[in-house]
């Protein structure tokens, strides 16, 4: 009996061992094209394509965001929730739960593992840091969880991360001011969320471009964290300290860091900003005042985009390692109210929540409906 036993136990573990290891070993890479290869588009023509093991749903998926502290992660969140409550999404999904830790990394990758801990089957993250999630990443793997990574992605190539081009956005804020300032100048550089790829990819590509003009420029930088109140604070406290900038570049928080020049008495100058409603209205207000502005970004709607590829990947269909997202540009003087910018509209809303190829499109009262708040 003894002997029967310890062969018993021999082989579980001889099972239990092989099942990680076949977990381990993560999706199978194949092949392109993905399944919808108009939605999921590859980074590169080099980006691998993952096919993971079909789950049958409806699914637990999670959503563990970050910082909260923001128009653009509010949005985000509410975003989410909106195209989890759509009819069609809302029959794959047997429960999709939203949680804000806040600037904590280890409090993040805690959430990260609760989740996995707890069964959910596909994850998605705005993450933190890029570089701190490799234990999480091998973890997930190892239990058959299909994880997602979008806008502050992950630095892994084990992951499935979803996002626009952002140091091509700091690129092209950059080449604004290169176009705009034939004589180079200072520059105010007012960044985002310390530590996070989102901020580190686009002052990367801001100030590449402003290297290699073969202009003189100054930057000064400050940090506005995406935060239209925090913004136009560091960027009033620049604008007493130095005096005048000959350009402006603002990764989030544009409404507030205009409303500061104006409110110092500051001429207008070149602004490369985000896609907040009210920068596009005083861009347009303002334009023939001095106030050149182009407006770019990345929408909150690509949390849409993430939960699309986790659904997919759940399903067995064939996605892309890195997806790429188109970027919502307009530039002046092609502001136009109803069409890229809306008067009526909330000064704090982020215009550029439609991704046509993926199907998604929201009105403001499908997001604005939903909460902030972790669910």
């Amino acid at each position: 009996m003894v002997k029967l036993i310890r062969q018993l136990l021999a082989t579980t573990i001889a099972v239990g061992a092989l099942a990680t290891a076949a977990h381990a070993a993560g999706p199978e890479i194949v092949a392109g094209p993905s399944a919808d290869a108009k939605c999921f588009k590859p980074w590169t023509p080099e980006t691998k394509f993952f096919k993971f093991p079909k789950k049958e749903g409806p699914y637990r998926i999670a959503l563990a965001n970050g910082f909260i502290g923001n128009t653009w992660r509010i949005q985000m969140i509410q975003t989410a929730k909106a195209y989890a409550e759509q009819p069609d999404v809302k029959a794959k999904l047997k429960e999709f739960k939203v949680v804000s830790t806040g600037d904590d990394v280890a409090a993040q990758i805690a959430a990260v593992d609760n989740f996995i801990n707890s069964g959910y089957d596909a994850i998605v993250v705005n993450a933190q840091n890029p570089t701190s999630f490799k234990p999480v990443i091998k973890r997930a793997k190892a239990a058959g969880v299909v994880l997602v990574a979008f806008d502050n992605t992950l630095d892994t190539d084990e992951a499935i991360n979803v996002n626009v081009n952002q140091k091509g956005l700091g690129e092209l804020w950059g080449q604004w001011l290169v176009d705009h300032l034939p004589d180079g100048g200072k520059v105010l550089e007012v960044r985002g969320v310390t530590g996070t790829s989102v901020d580190r990819d686009r002052h990367e590509g801001v100030q590449e471009v402003l290297g290699k003009s073969g202009k003189k420029f100054e930057t000064v930088e400050v940090i506005g964290r995406w935060d239209d109140g925090t913004a136009q604070k560091v960027t009033a406290d620049a604008v007493a300290v130095h005096k005048k900038f000959d350009g402006v570049t603002v990764q989030g928080g544009s409404t507030g860091t205009v409303r500061a020049l104006m409110d110092a008495g500051h001429a207008f100058v070149p602004v490369g900003g985000e896609t907040e409603n009210g920068f596009r209205k005083l861009c347009a207000e303002h334009s023939a005042d001095g106030l050149k502005c182009t407006s770019a970004g990345s929408g909150p709607a690509q949390v849409a985009v993430a939960i699309k590829t986790a659904i997919a990947a759940l399903e067995g269909d064939v996605v892309p390692q890195s997806i790429a997202l188109p970027l919502a540009i307009d530039h002046d003087p092609d502001f136009k109210d109803g069409v890229n910018f809306y008067s009526k509209e909330s000064d704090n809303f982020f215009v550029g929540n439609s991704f046509p190829d993926c199907g998604i499109n929201f009105t403001a009262q499908e997001i604005m409906g939903q909460t902030k708040e972790n669910k």
